[in-house]
């Protein structure tokens, strides 16, 4: 009898067996099961509390009159609406069901188990994730130190290091999650520019609507100057889209053409894809969200700052908070007190929380219950 009998799951590959799951964010029913808590402020997942544009909601309803069918497997009109909004070709774009699949589709159509991939510490968790599923090596980068003006960010010249001859994938989020960080454009752009033609520079831009207000411009324009340029992105942050599922890559024709060959046929719905094309076609409804946004987001690191609570540079909608020592215990009193954040230990950043920025009546009940479980007021 083979090792297996009984045991199916130890058929999977070794690579994948060795993974732990990414862990998302706690939703709000399972907070009010534990607690019994009624009112709950969710501030963990870094989503747009003002919501999507109501044409892209108006669109989104009409949809589903049509939902027995099929969606478009091309997203024709989709991408046509991209590539206007974007100044690109359809040719360069890639869908995907949120970003998070484009991710695993670079790692799957461009690493092997002879192959290395290379991602940051305190870099997005999924980054490691499908590189290993792969079979791939993951390299994984030292970050900026805690006395750094970027500190836990990327440090570009660590991972230009960890490049050899069997890179084919370097993950780089710019503003990075978790901790908000972010590069300037000359140093990322010589850091692309260097890069070997072998190694695909895969740069994820899920927070840039925010990003462009703090001084941290897309790389949009630097497509047709470098072909091995991945840029990534998802309308689930400022276009309020999370539970559509919709991300995008934009790449030279040719990365597009081997992502598609292996992106499922119906991987965003049909009311995934009217939202979109309403949203797109709404670009003062963003305007707006990413203002307010911002606004809030100083507001609460004046708050933070009166109150001596450490925290992390960001140009996205979340603040990474250093609370100390006392992290797992000022974390449940906040989901006591019916506040969601996210302990940060499993990046391992184990005295932070990191703090989405939501609406101004939510964001003032947390700072101040934050405070006061400091000690700081």
């Amino acid at each position: 009898m083979s090792a297996a009998a009984g045991h199916p799951g130890l058929l999977a590959s070794k690579a994948v067996l060795g993974l732990s799951p990414y862990v998302p964010g706690k939703p709000i029913s399972e907070l009010k099961r534990e607690y019994g808590l009624r009112d709950i402020i969710k501030l963990a997942s870094n989503e747009n509390p003002w919501g999507p544009s109501p044409a892209a909601l108006q669109a989104m309803h009409q949809a589903l009159g049509e939902v027995w069918l099929y969606p478009d497997g091309s997203a024709h009109e989709l991408k046509a609406a991209l590539a206007d909004f974007l100044r690109v070709s359809p040719a360069q774009i890639t869908l995907g069901n949120g970003s998070n699949e484009l991710l695993l589709l670079l790692a799957e159509v461009f690493l092997t188990a002879a192959h290395s991939g290379v991602c940051s510490q305190y870099g997005f968790a999924i980054y490691p994730l499908v590189i290993r599923a792969t079979g791939a090596r993951c390299i994984e980068a030292p970050a900026l130190g805690p006395t750094h003006t970027m500190h836990y960010g990327h440090d570009l010249a660590a991972m230009a290091r960890a490049i050899d001859a069997a890179t084919r994938l370097v993950f780089i989020a710019n503003p990075n999650n978790p901790t908000g960080t972010w590069i300037e454009a000359a140093a990322l752009r010589a850091f692309i520019a260097a890069a070997p033609p072998h190694t695909l520079v895969v740069l994820d831009e899920a927070y840039y609507e925010y990003s462009r207000l703090s001084g941290c411009d897309g790389a949009l324009e630097w497509l047709q100057e470098f072909p091995n340029l991945v840029l990534v992105r998802t309308m689930s942050k400022a276009y309020g889209l999370a539970g559509m599922r919709i991300g995008y890559a934009i790449s030279h024709p040719e990365v597009a053409d081997a992502l598609n060959r292996i992106r499922p046929a119906f991987n965003v719905s049909n009311v995934a894809q009217a939202g979109a094309i309403a949203a797109f076609a709404d670009p003062h409804h963003v305007e707006q969200v990413v203002a307010r946004t911002i606004a809030e987001r100083g507001r609460m690191e004046a708050a933070l700052r009166a109150a001596n609570i450490a925290f992390a540079p960001s140009a996205t909608n979340f603040l990474l908070v250093e609370v100390g020592a006392r992290m797992p215990e000022i974390y449940e009193q906040l989901l006591r007190g019916g506040i969601i954040v996210r302990p940060m230990a499993g990046y391992g950043l184990a005295q932070h929380l990191r703090i989405s920025v939501g609406l101004p009546e939510q964001n003032t009940q947390l700072l101040a219950l934050l405070t006061r479980l400091l000690g700081a007021t």
